[in-house]
């Protein structure tokens, strides 16, 4: 399967100079799952949106896992070398600007995103990570430049499926590597409250 093969829905900006916003969705989910978010956090950006090439037991994922909580971490960089050669080829066929293309993602999601940034630094001008571990988890990543990639993390401190340690230590990989982190923290679980979405759409307009 070659990279344009991924099932994906894309529309073009209707602001200009907008931003592409690269929707990846939690397990269980498709590329329709966060269209409806994408328009909310950025009214006027393309939204690209691919469907995860991994089943588990019937559930789209963007990698293999061995058990809730548990990465296949070889599998995690393989699916993220797979989504960077996604993303380079589907910006050249719809004339995206490389410059511009922002991740947004939920969950497993947020995982894959968080490995872009940090397996393909200059791929994403940044991202909005919601719900994210780090993807590599006891795997030491390189130190990479991020210097000019901005980061929104959003995280539940009762968390039960992505503990909040977790992203304290994403936070901390990519501060360490000159990313700009906002970490922005909510009292509940494994979701989505709106004041977070709020907060996620106000830091987008001024990235």
């Amino acid at each position: 399967m070659t990279s344009t093969d991924v099932p994906y829905v894309f529309h073009p900006a209707t602001e200009p100079g907008a931003p592409t916003l690269l929707l990846l969705h939690g397990t269980g989910a498709d590329e329709h799952d966060l269209l409806g978010l994408g328009r909310t956090l950025y009214p006027g950006a393309a939204l690209l949106s691919p469907r995860g090439q991994v089943n588990e037991n019937g559930a789209n994922r963007w990698f293999r896992r061995l058990r809730e909580g548990v990465f296949d971490v070889d599998d995690v960089v393989a699916r993220t070398d797979d989504l960077a050669d996604f993303v380079n080829a589907v910006a050249a066929k719809h004339e995206l600007d490389t410059r511009r293309i922002l991740a947004v993602g939920f969950s497993n999601g947020a995982n894959i995103a968080a490995a872009a940034l940090l397996l393909h630094p200059g791929l994403l001008r940044g991202a909005v990570l919601l719900a994210a571990a780090a993807p590599l988890q006891d795997r030491q990543p390189d130190m990479v430049d991020l210097s000019g990639t901005s980061v929104f993390l959003g995280a539940g401190t009762a968390d039960p499926i992505t503990p909040i340690d977790q992203a304290h230590l994403l936070a901390e990989q990519l501060t360490e590597r000159g990313a700009d982190v906002t970490v922005t923290q909510h009292p509940g679980g494994h979701a989505l409250p709106p004041n977070v979405v709020d907060e996620a759409r106000s830091w987008l307009r001024k990235v």
